[in-house]
Order: C-alpha cells, then structure tokens, then sequence
C-alpha cells in the first residue's frame, strides 16, 4: 500500500505544484461542484426519461446511477474506509469544502462515468460526447482540488464504466422478462 501511497502522493503534488493557477481553479471548483451529490447526472437522466427518443438511454442511466451508487457509497466507502487526502498529506489542502465521506472510491467519478458513459454509448453522439467530456473533467477535478486520490478516481471511473454495461444488461434482462410474461 505504501507503493501506491507514494504514487498517488507523487501525483497530487505534481498537479499542486505545476496545474493549479488563478485561471483554472475557479473553472474546476464550478466543474467538481457540477458532480455534487450526482445532481447533473440526475437531471440529465430525468431529461432523457421525458424525452422519448432518449429514454432507454434514460431507463439505463437510471439503474447505472443507482447500481452504482448502492455499490460505491453504500458499501465500498463503508468497507473500505480509506482517509481523505489532506488527513496523510502534510501541507495539501483542497480548493473547496473538506468532504465528510470517506475517499475510495470516488463518487463523483462513478456517477459521472456510469451516466456520461451510457450516454457516449447509447445516445446521439451530440450529447454522448459532450457528456462524456464533462464525465472526465468531473473525475479530474477531484485530484485538481485534491479531496481525492488518483486511484479513488481511477477505480470510481472503472466502476461507472462497468456500470454503464450492467445497467444495460439489467434493463434488457427486465424488458425481456416483462416481454415474456406478457406473451404468456
């Protein structure tokens, strides 16, 4: 652990001492606010559910976005238990509000790949892409304002993108069960 302690270290310091600016740092408090609570994520599910051509991409995001959420804040932080940045690293403080949670894995970043993934995968590529895009700077965000470890980011990333697939086959496995008993 002290290995990837050190790498995770390593990282931090190097965004700290060489990306943060006056310029940038206002620009990604907004961004990582954006992933506060999934909120952006769960408006953008809520819209694509109203809008019919949208809404199986909808219905996927919505079980992705709770899957997710019941496997990263329910249990893994829980279990896991791993301490904030700034509680091991002397002299990194983040940019916004100190989270209470706990830091792996990164909520922020399996909401916003779980939803922004299905998105690129499913949707048009007009909102896919953007969606996408805003999924990354919101994972990258939590290392910029260092409330996160690089591999709270990385495994919260992994864990969205599998839930974008799992959601999809949970949503398929329904329909199909709902199809079947309809024919019966």
């Amino acid at each position: 652990m002290d290995f990837v302690y050190s790498i995770d270290d390593s990282i931090l310091w190097f965004i700290r001492n060489h990306l943060v600016t006056e310029f940038l740092t206002p620009v990604l408090k907004f961004i990582t606010t954006l992933g506060n609570a999934g909120l952006i994520w769960i408006a953008f599910t809520i819209l694509m559910l109203i809008y019919k051509p949208t809404r199986k991409v909808g219905i996927i995001s919505a079980i992705a976005l709770v899957e997710e959420f019941i496997l990263c804040n329910g249990i893994l932080k829980n279990v896991i238990r791993r301490a904030r940045p700034w509680t091991r690293i002397e002299g990194l403080t983040p940019l916004v509000t100190k989270p209470t949670d706990f830091s792996f894995p990164s909520g922020h970043s399996s909401s916003s790949f779980a939803v922004g993934f299905t998105m690129f995968r499913k949707a048009d590529k007009k909102i896919g892409i953007p969606a996408l895009i805003l999924a990354i700077l919101i994972a990258a965000s939590r290392l910029y304002v260092a409330v996160h470890y690089p591999t709270d980011v990385l495994a919260g990333l992994l864990i969205g993108i599998i839930f974008s697939y799992i959601g999809e086959f949970t949503y398929n496995k329904v329909k199909e069960y709902m199809e079947h008993r309809n024919e019966s």
